[in-house]
Order: C-alpha cells, then sequence, then structure tokens
C-alpha cells in the first residue's frame, strides 16, 4: 500500500504579514498532482489543517477545493486535527464528507475506531488520534495522569485493544499531532508544554507499523517507522535551511516499510544576513539573495538611519529586521532579548523570583505553583481560541 504522508498545512497563515495563499494553492495543486501520477492509495493529513481555530474564508474556500480534487481522484483521505485547528468545526460533517473518502478524525472518542483500507496482501487499519489537549481530554479516555504521555498512552490502548481483535497480518498506521522526542522543534510551532513537559516518548507507538506525524514543521526521522512529514511551507526564518517534503511510505505484505522524501514548491527562498549596514549592502557575496525573503539583524554599535528603506533597496523581499548591537555582555545597553533567548516562560519566571530576591530562587513548591500558572493560562487560549 502507497501512502503520502503530509501535515501543519496551516491554511490561512501569512509569513510576516506576507500573504500566502497562493503558495498554499500551489502545494495542493502539488499534493493532488502526486497523488495521481504515484498512484497512492491513501493520503494522511497528520494536523493543522488551519493555522486558527476560526480560519478566513479564503482558508476555508481553498480547503473545501482540495476536498472536492482529492475525492474526485478516488484516493482515500485522512485528516485529523491538530492543536492549532478547531477539532468541533473541522469535524462538522464529517459523517457525510466520509461518504466521499473523506475521513476526518477530530473526536478523542474514536481515537480506536480505524478507517479499514484493503490492497491485495489484507486489510490495513489507519486510526486517527487528533490534538489530545490533556485537561481536555484526560477524563474522556480514562488516564492516569494529566499530561501529554499519560493522554497519548490511553489513546494507543484504545488503539492496541481494537487491533488484537482483528485478523492476523492486519497492518496498522496512526496519524497523531504531538512532540515525540527526538524530534526538533522551530519557531514557528506553537507551545504544547504541560507540566513543565512537551514531548512524549516515541515508544508510545511500538508495534504500530507506520506512524505518520504532525505538529513539527521539519521533515524528520524519529524512528524507521515514526516520521514528521513538516510542514509543506516555511512560516518562520528558524525554518531556512528545512528542505520542505512529503513522506511517500510504501507498507509491504508484511508490514515492511520504504519511504522517500517527495519535494514541494518553494515559492521564494528564505535568507537570515547578518551584519554591520553597510556591509550587507555592499557584500557581493548576498547577490544569491536579493530574490529571497530576508531577515537582517544589523550589528551596527549604534543603529543605522533608515535602515529598512535601504535594505529594501537591495533586497527587496526584507520582512524582517532586527537589532543586535554588537556590545559585551556587561554593557547595560546588551539587549535584554539577547539575554532571554533560548530560555522558557518557566526559567524566565524562576529568573525572575531570583532577582526580586537577592538571588534566591523558587523551591520546589514555588517552582510548583509557577508550573502550575503557566499551564493555566496556556489552557485558556486554548479553550478561548477552541471556542473561537
Amino acid at each position: 500500500m502507497r501512502i503520502l504522508h503530509t501535515s501543519d498545512w496551516h491554511l490561512g497563515r501569512s509569513f510576516h504579514r506576507v500573504g500566502l495563499l497562493g503558495a498554499q494553492r500551489d502545494f495542493l495543486d502539488h499534493l493532488v498532482r502526486t497523488a495521481r501520477e504515484e498512484r497512492v492509495d491513501a493520503v494522511l493529513v497528520a494536523g493543522d489543517v488551519y493555522d486558527r481555530a476560526v480560519p478566513p474564508l479564503s482558508a476555508v474556500e481553498l480547503f473545501d477545493e482540495a476536498l472536492h480534487r482529492l475525492a474526485d481522484l478516488g484516493v482515500p483521505t485522512v485528516m485529523i486535527s491538530g492543536n492549532h485547528d478547531s477539532a468541533r468545526r473541522l469535524g462538522v460533517g464529517a459523517g457525510l464528507i466520509e461518504r466521499a473518502g473523506i475521513h476526518l478524525r477530530t473526536d478523542p472518542a474514536g481515537c480506536g475506531t480505524p478507517v479499514l483500507l484493503a490492497d491485495e496482501h489484507g486489510d490495513v487499519a489507519l486510526y486517527g488520534l487528533p490534538y489530545l489537549e490533556p485537561a481536555l481530554v484526560r477524563e474522556e479516555l480514562g488516564a492516569t495522569a494529566a499530561g501529554h504521555t499519560a493522554v497519548l498512552e490511553a489513546a494507543m490502548g484504545r488503539v492496541r485493544a481494537d487491533l488484537a481483535g482483528r485478523a492476523p497480518g492486519t497492518r496498522s498506521v496512526v496519524l497523531a499531532h504531538a512532540f515525540v522526542a527526538g524530534g526538533a522543534s522551530s519557531d514557528s510551532e506553537r507551545d504544547i508544554t504541560v507540566g513543565g513537559v512537551a514531548a512524549v516518548p516515541p515508544e508510545l507507538f511500538a508495534g504500530v507499523d507506520y506512524v505518520a506525524l504532525g505538529h513539527l514543521h521539519g521533515c524528520q526521522t524519529i524512528t524507521e517507522r515514526v516520521r514528521y512529514s513538516g510542514s509543506p511551507l516555511a512560516y518562520s526564518f528558524s525554518e531556512a535551511d528545512h528542505r520542505k517534503t512529503m513522506w511517500l511510505v510504501e507498507l509491504g505484505a508484511d508490514g515492511s516499510l520504504t519511504a522517500e522524501r517527495v519535494d514541494c514548491p518553494v515559492p521564494r527562498p528564505l535568507a537570515r544576513l547578518r551584519g554591520r549596514l553597510e556591509d550587507l549592502l555592499a557584500d557581493p557575496r548576498l547577490e544569491r539573495h536579493e530574490d529571497a525573503w530576508v531577515e537582517a539583524t544589523l550589528t551596527d554599535p549604534v543603529r543605522p538611519q533608515e535602515p529598512m528603506a535601504r535594505l529594501v533597496r537591495r533586497f527587496p523581499h526584507t520582512v524582517s529586521l532586527v537589532f543586535d548591537p554588537d556590545r559585551a555582555p556587561e554593557d547595560p545597553l546588551a539587549s535584554y532579548a539577547q539575554r532571554l533567548r533560548g530560555r522558557t516562560d518557566q526559567q524566565i519566571a524562576e529568573d525572575f523570583v531570583a532577582h526580586v530576591r537577592g538571588g534566591q530562587g523558587p523551591d520546589d513548591a514555588e517552582r510548583t505553583v509557577l508550573t502550575a500558572a503557566l499551564d493555566a493560562v496556556r489552557l485558556d487560549e486554548t479553550v478561548r481560541e477552541v471556542a473561537g
């Protein structure tokens, strides 16, 4: 069975205020063309179809167009909701849409109910695990704790229970939207940390023939059978070095697996430039970036006059300007953002406690309170977005 694995479309998203709807349409053209030319048996979309819970009408129309085109191909498509999607909105009409071969899996209660496909070697059971917000689904799934690992363990328990009742030799595929340990993140993914922990161990998916992951935007292999497709487009400059692809997976009669990457169209390359303004404007080696989307980090000790206007004359698609002056760390004018770079919200909060208490950081009880407060804020944001 040939499977095309993709995820994280983020329809409706822009790139530094530059609209990407045309590039997203080009990607979907490419997806449909690949599904047809490669004669795939199923398309998998592992969450974050939309960029936000209430997407703009133009994004909904593009999604609707893509569903019609996939249905016209006669290629079964399985989609799950991600942490950016509103599961309830995405799942509206799922029962009716399923008649056209488009299987939307947005309800956690359906984790153990697969989409059943078959080839000449027998059945393949495809289980859709939508993004599982621990505090919202723990009770429904009967999880032992409120963390990501616990709720995914409970969901995989339902998968294994169903699979155990099927004919011997039934192959299995799981779609999941999660942060699996070993994966490399980027700046454009929304934080899903709960209790100070975001990642779950890949061993949760042991025994499954293929795990199609979504959430992280870089295409990567966690294990031979556990893979992220990554997003089809770059959504932040932290993805400048990504090769944007889909996975074309072939599942053999005995569950053996081969996978190859299928490149996605690149609307415009990304370039991260760093240096003093005059050097960036004069360096002949930077000519190859003149048609790229550019993030320029200026290191001039004193902020230059009209830096953006001057950069745009050479690099017309400059969309981000950052100032990081060359100064000694002890310089009182050193960038506050520079000092915070790479630190988590939890670390920043603990540093603040130590600062106001003359160097005495939080004890274990206070650290627990800080963690709970940060979790509550993140959960409140999630609930408000889902509610629209």
